[in-house]
């Protein structure tokens, strides 16, 4: 018998004494567990707790026997425990806490905890986990988590989001956010990089040089660095130090998508067309980049500046169907024909997916009514603005500042008052701006309207010509014929997939129509199709007290659920529904 001394024939038998320590009630714990019995786990790891009240992984393991078994507060309790007493750098359990949080639907308890996690785990080991949950806390509470960083990552959530910034043509936010980040991570050099570039994007030349400078000096072979840095010197006409760079650059052959498409885009602007055109043409080869129409127009680009028009002819063809809503790729159509009868003499091209400066302004007004929405949110748009804004001739600055003003963000506000404090510029232009940043800031704080102020100059009063837009002609549109036929093959894939009653249809038929009256998102293929039409059945169905998941609609379109997730949140942010939580 176990655990007793048993005689044979007058002598002590030789057996193996059990120690009950905790080791033993962990290993009784376990298996318990292979075989389902989830009680018994429970008691064995409550022993081991009793056995070592130190060890911090007991306390873990019974806590999560209790999340099994539904009882979130008590292993909240237990976790809870552990952060205050046992170990306090088992910050592991923060995420445990907030997953048990959200399975009680307390999400802003959940939010406080992944945050915590996120911040202050320095391994990372739930990261995939943490980022799948915070895409749900994203839509269940309507709006982004208050993270400031991922200390797992060092900087990543910021460099991140300033990313996000340049992308969007809000330099001189990413500017102030990279700025913030350079302290912490001083070695962090693709945030460095990124830095030199907002200030470039800005026309803060001197400042952009700088920033590649401290770079270089860290580490003299950084591509991104090198690349910069001679887009910086041909902008100063420093003839030699360019060719000394593009020497060196020709020499590189990178392997990694990030770095063939700067060293392609670069060596474009340097005017080495040739080597552009090699490096475009090996990125369209690979499976993610074959369908990027910007891509395939700067590879036409190239091939026409190195007058392969047959070449650039069948790219910008590519690029129409990749894009058919884009205009971009007629125009320099009808430029190559015309080139091609010798109607036009061939002018070298500039590596931009949007149409030239002088097109867009004709094409406003023709408007009548000023930037349509989209446009002005093109972070390439965006960049050539305040690009000509510092070195354009003197009319097309004034253009710039009235095109400015009807855009009118904080970006806008930012550039117009760099523009005023520039010392050396034409005063007139400097008077129209003012006159612009006056009629923006009243805008923005109605409450200045009250004050007495002083008045304009008359010269600067005369320059006030800046045309109101129109939102009506911006957002009063219906899905119907004259609309892009992607747009309406969302709202038609939804209700062919969800074969909804009446009132469902007509829900996803009204959300559908706010978000194209408002955004007109550009959808150039199916899998967009299905994400946009997955989105709206899920934001319709909740919207009417509908049970449905992420998981049971991504199903039926066979895509995954956070990608519901993403397109169900955007239409929530536009269109502000804000279905119950479930």
């Amino acid at each position: 018998m176990k655990g007793k001394l048993v005689r044979t024939e007058g002598h002590l038998a030789n057996i193996i004494p059990i120690h009950l320590d905790a080791s033993f009630f962990f290993e009784r714990a376990v298996r318990s567990l292979d075989r389902n019995h989830v009680d018994k786990a429970l008691k064995y790891f409550r022993k081991a707790v009793e056995y070592e009240p130190e060890n911090p992984v007991n306390h873990c393991n019974m806590a999560g026997i209790l999340s099994e078994k539904g009882d979130y507060k008590a292993s909240n309790a237990i976790l809870a425990h552990v952060l205050d007493v046992v170990d306090p750098s088992m910050t592991e359990c923060y995420f445990y806490m907030a997953n048990n949080y959200a399975n009680m639907d307390q999400f802003e308890e959940a939010e406080r905890a992944l945050v915590t996690y996120l911040e202050e785990d320095t391994q990372g080991q739930f990261m995939t986990e943490a980022e799948e949950m915070m895409e749900l806390l994203y839509y269940e509470l309507d709006r982004p988590a208050k993270l400031n960083r991922i200390k797992s990552r060092q900087g990543v959530v910021e460099h991140d989001q300033a990313r996000e910034l340049l992308e969007e043509g809000k330099f001189a936010q990413a500017a102030e956010l990279l700025e913030g980040m350079s302290p912490d991570y001083p070695d962090y050099l693709a945030a460095r990089n990124n830095l030199a570039l907002a200030y470039y994007y800005m026309g803060l030349f001197s400042k952009a040089k700088e920033t590649i400078a401290e770079v270089l000096e860290q580490e003299p072979g950084n591509l991104h660095a090198l690349c910069n840095l001679a887009i910086f010197y041909q902008n100063e006409n420093r003839t030699d130090q360019v060719l000394l760079l593009i020497k060196k650059l020709r020499a590189i052959v990178p392997f990694q998508h990030e770095q063939v498409y700067k060293l392609a885009t670069t060596m474009g602007i340097l005017g080495q067309h040739d080597a552009a055109y090699i490096h475009f043409r090996r990125l369209l080869k690979g499976e993610e980049t074959a369908t990027d129409p910007a891509l395939a127009h700067y590879a036409a680009v190239a091939a026409f500046n190195t007058e392969r028009y047959d070449i650039a002819k069948r790219l910008w063809h590519h690029v129409n169907k990749l894009d058919p809503g884009s205009e971009v790729a007629r125009y320099y159509l009808d430029g190559l024909e015309a080139v091609i009868q010798g109607v036009q003499e061939p002018s070298k091209l500039s590596y931009h997916y949007h149409l030239p400066f002088d097109e867009q302004f004709k094409q406003w007004e023709d408007y009548g009514n000023g930037i349509p929405e989209e446009m002005k949110n093109d972070p390439l748009i965006r960049s050539s603005f305040f690009w000509a804004l510092r070195h354009g001739d003197q009319a097309t600055k004034l253009q710039v500042i009235h095109a400015l003003g009807m855009i009118g963000d904080y970006e806008v506000q930012q550039a117009l008052q760099l523009f005023i404090d520039e010392p050396g510029e034409e005063p007139t232009l400097v008077k129209a701006a003012q006159a612009v940043l006056h009629d923006l800031q009243r805008v923005e704080h109605p409450e200045l309207n009250a004050e007495v102020s002083q008045p304009l100059t008359p010269e600067a009063e005369a320059l006030k010509t800046v045309p109101k837009v129109s939102k009506k002609e911006i957002t009063g549109i219906r899905l119907g014929k004259e609309t892009s036929p992607h747009w309406q093959a969302v709202v038609d894939r939804a209700l062919q997939m969800s074969e909804a009653r009446a009132e469902l249809q007509q829900e996803m038929e009204r959300i559908w129509t706010d978000y194209v009256s408002r955004v007109r998102p550009d959808l150039s293929g199916s899998k967009q199709i299905e994400g946009w039409a997955a989105g709206l059945e899920y934001l319709a169905s909740k919207n009417r007290s509908r049970p449905v998941t992420y998981q049971s609609i991504a199903e039926r379109y066979g895509i995954s659920a956070s990608t519901v997730s993403k397109y169900a949140r955007q239409l929530n942010q536009i269109c502000s529904v804000t279905p119950p939580n479930g």
